[in-house]
């Protein structure tokens, strides 16, 4: 035990060291306070339905009508009990307060993979909170993508696995490997899984490439064998998830379209312009090295910018100047907004380029390449050529937005080098003075292009937005067409974000300054290994700390009990859940209908927010609510109430839908129609209670000469509500058409009448229907889809092979241990 502490002691040390800064960052968290994140708390009102009925059963339910009529549960919350890593991220969520947990995660996941490059403890430290607090994984902390957060942070230890299996330590390599690549994947982001894999692929093939040329493929094949077992693995662990995402993927509005006559809808994944809605700037790259130079995002100018002291010479009061000020946009970059840069570090940027130079590892070229196809794909619409390639050609790619969100691979990619490169530099392999001729030029390229900015900023940046001019205008409106005035403000802004970005020039230039002392103390022995790498981690931390605390700082923290009490019903709210009918919707106007879950919190809602929702409920929104609302489509999906606001005194009216359809009916006829585009177009005009409109496809699922009208006497209702289980019960003298206000979705919804399963079919585009046989009769409908259920046995399966494999790893690197003694 002794032996083992001493051995591991700096490794503990440096574990807690990171445990104390996290918890001196996130120091609310000691008072019981948590983060206010917007995304957060919209994932509380879309999870509403589901964490109601698991309090009541236990079990969440795998579908919710809570938004857009209905939906799969897939991507909102489900329970995987089978999978094993189901427990690793409940262990990261619980044992630490949010966000410490995600935090140490980002820092003992990349101190993990510094060690395995066999980098000096320290040094590890340093680069491991130079990665773990670039801005972005802070920023999206702050904005509550806590699935993104954890996936990123799995980044790291994933490499440490496939460098360690590549090496030769093929179990224990594969082993983690698999592990943190099962907690990737169920961290539940395949966006951020899928670039990660674009820059592991790149790696992979300069590795071929270098077995090839050096005659190891022997060696390769055999790690190269082991890592496809952990992949497959990791595959095996996370069956359901994975299996329910890629069948629900094609019914999302990353899936086909089902409509052909609608020029602007894509053929198949996303449309291109809302995918690459925020694309990096070429230019706001270089926030990677001086975070203001675009403006930061949640920078808000005060009483002593040049916008409050050029409204204040028209009669403003510092009070309304400040206010003024605080209004208007800092952020001039390509994106419509951003809630801040790309910051790697002043010194991290500069020792990536001092890589460039000296750094012989292969390693470098993996990183040089993945950096520069990376950056490539983050400027989306601002360099079409390879984006357009891989958004047009390469699998799966047109499935996400914000391609920016890429560089989050760059994050981890600019520290590796950077810490390289010192490795390199301190083992001598080169004469002292060509490091520090390299050095020198390092220090000039980035630290000298800092001063140039700061004592010329104008000289490479405008400092306005692309739109300069449209803004003049709407200021020149708002202050009684006074051009002169709003030219003045305009010009003001400029003259701030200027001061901004020189602000932050100079500290880049004087960091960059620091980094290079320190650096030069070391390849000159002036300072000892250890002491340079202690200074280096704390001025890094010094530096990526200041710049973070912009974003996610004490602010973000509020008493528990805010966020618990977040969502208070309002009058026509209360008055709405007193109605006992279990299963009917509710269409609020008073909010963005359909970009805001809030309404969702209270009622089962026609809108809602997901990017995962429907295609054909986007299809439906875009043609029958964007132009103006459908109450024949309203009728039909059961819309009891809907809410309103007076613009005049803002007070909330709510209205009873009389023609609401109901739970289930039965129509006098069918309509049936040759594909969808007719099908969107009969509805828009019908009465669903009468008619139900039919593609022709279904017409093999009824027999049209036994299903007749009703009758008086006919019925059908609703007897119990689930979210994934419905009853009625049904009497009909003859055979007769049903249709139900529920989303049809045919990827896991059975009917069964007595017990008996029966088809059904989908009507009035987003709807289901059936014909019933006549009499008196039960019918359910069972939400019970394979690819959750036969996926939840693969991971069982999956996490006893990973245990397993777990176990021998340790005991063979156990067992080699001793015979190393």
């Amino acid at each position: 035990m002794n032996n083992w502490l001493k051995r591991n002691g700096i490794h503990l040390a440096i574990s807690a060291f990171f445990v104390i800064i996290c918890f001196v960052y996130f120091s609310p968290v000691l008072q019981g306070k948590v983060p206010q994140q917007g995304d957060v708390l919209q994932a509380k009102a879309m999870q509403k339905e589901i964490m109601d009925y698991k309090a009541k059963d236990g079990k969440g339910p795998l579908w919710t009508n809570q938004m857009f009529g209905g939906m799969p549960a897939y991507q909102i919350w489900v329970q995987y009990p089978l999978n094993l890593t189901t427990y690793g991220i409940s262990l990261i969520k619980d044992i630490f307060p949010d966000p410490v947990g995600t935090v140490l995660l980002y820092l003992l996941g990349a101190y993990l993979l510094f060690c395995v490059l066999r980098i000096n403890p320290w040094l590890a430290a340093a680069g491991a909170i130079a990665f773990a607090f670039t801005s972005y994984n802070f920023i999206i902390i702050a904005a509550g993508h806590s699935n993104k957060a954890l996936a990123i942070g799995f980044f790291a230890p994933i490499l440490a696995g496939i460098i360690l299996t590549l090496r030769g330590r093929y179990v224990m390599g594969a082993s983690l490997t698999a592990l943190f690549l099962a907690l990737n994947i169920r961290a539940n982001h395949v966006q951020m899984t899928y670039y990660l894999l674009i820059a592991l692929l790149i790696y992979i093939g300069i590795e071929i490439y270098a077995a090839v040329k050096e005659k190891r493929t022997k060696d390769l094949g055999k790690a190269m064998g082991y890592l496809g077992i952990a992949v497959l693995l990791s595959v095996m662990i996370n069956a359901s998830n994975l299996w329910t995402t890629y069948e629900y993927g094609k019914e999302t509005i990353r899936g086909k379209s089902n409509l052909k006559t609608d020029a602007a809808e894509p053929d198949n994944g996303l449309p291109k312009d809302y995918a690459y809605q925020w694309s990096q700037g070429v230019g706001e790259s270089l926030t990677f090295l001086i975070p203001n130079l675009y403006g930061g995002g949640n920078e808000r100018l005060d009483e002593k910018s040049n916008v409050a002291k050029a409204i204040q010479t028209v009669g403003a009061s510092p009070e309304q100047a400040a206010d003024f000020a605080q209004r208007l946009p800092v952020y001039w970059g390509d994106k419509p907004f951003t809630a801040g840069p790309y910051y790697f570090g002043a010194i991290i940027c500069f020792l990536f380029v001092f890589g460039l130079f000296i750094v012989r590892d292969r390693m470098k070229w993996w990183i040089l390449s993945a950096t520069v196809l990376l950056m490539l794909l983050s400027f989306g619409k601002n360099f079409p050529l390879i984006s357009d390639f891989f958004f047009d050609y390469v699998p799966l790619y047109n499935k996400f937005r914000a391609v920016e969100s890429i560089l989050a691979v760059v994050g981890l990619l600019f520290p590796i080098l950077a810490l390289l490169a010192i490795k390199e530099a301190q083992e001598g392999k080169y004469d002292q003075k060509f490091l520090v001729k390299k050095l020198t030029w390092s220090a000039g390229i980035t630290g000298g292009f800092a001063l140039l900015v700061a004592i010329m900023p104008t000289l490479f940046f405008s400092f306005r937005t692309a739109d300069h001019e449209q803004f003049v205008e709407q200021l020149m409106r708002a202050l009684n067409n006074d051009r002169n005035i709003a030219t003045t403000i305009a010009n003001a802004l400029i003259q701030d974000r200027v001061d901004l970005a020189r602000a932050d020039a100079i500290r880049t230039a004087f960091l960059v300054a620091i980094g290079f002392g320190l650096i030069w103390a070391l390849i000159t022995k002036k300072m000892k290994a250890d002491v340079v790498f202690g200074i280096l981690a704390v001025v890094i931390l010094f530096d990526m700390w200041q710049v973070d605390r912009r974003y996610l700082n004490n602010q973000n923290f509020v008493p528990k009990n805010t966020l618990t009490n977040h969502y208070q019903p309002r009058d026509v709210d209360n008055f709405i859940m007193a109605d006992k009918d279990p299963d009917f919707r509710v269409f609020d106007t008073s909010i963005p209908t359909f970009t805001s879950a809030d309404a969702s919190y209270f009622h089962k809602t026609v809108g809602g927010a997901h990017s995962a929702r429907l295609k054909r409920i986007q299809e439906l929104i875009d043609h029958q609510f964007t132009k103006s609302v459908n109450q024949d489509v309203l009728d039909m999906l059961n819309t009891k109430y809907i809410i309103t606001q007076d613009q005049q005194t803002g007070a909330y009216k709510m209205q009873r839908n009389e023609t609401a359809a109901g739970n289930a009916w039965i129509v006098d006829k069918v309509q049936f129609v040759q594909n969808s585009d007719e099908e969107m177009k009969a509805i828009s005009s019908f009465d669903p209670k009468k008619e139900a409109i039919v593609d022709i496809k279904y017409k093999t699922a009824m027999d049209t000469t036994r299903a007749g009208i009703g009758g008086p006497t006919s019925f059908i209702k609703l007897d119990s509500y689930n979210p994934d289980h419905m009853i009625y019960s049904y009497s009909a003298p003859r055979d007769v058409i049903a249709v139900f206000s529920e989303i049809y979705y045919d990827k896991g919804w059975t009917m069964l009448i007595d017990g008996k399963e029966k088809p059904y079919f989908r009507a009035d585009y987003v709807l289901r229907a059936a014909q019933l046989e006549s009499g008196n009769h039960k019918l359910e409908f069972v939400f019970h889809p394979t690819s959750y259920y036969t996926g939840e046995k693969i991971s069982l399966a999956g996490s006893i092979l990973l245990v397993l494999g777990l176990g021998f790893a340790f005991y063979t690197e156990n067992k080699r241990g001793r015979k190393t003694i």
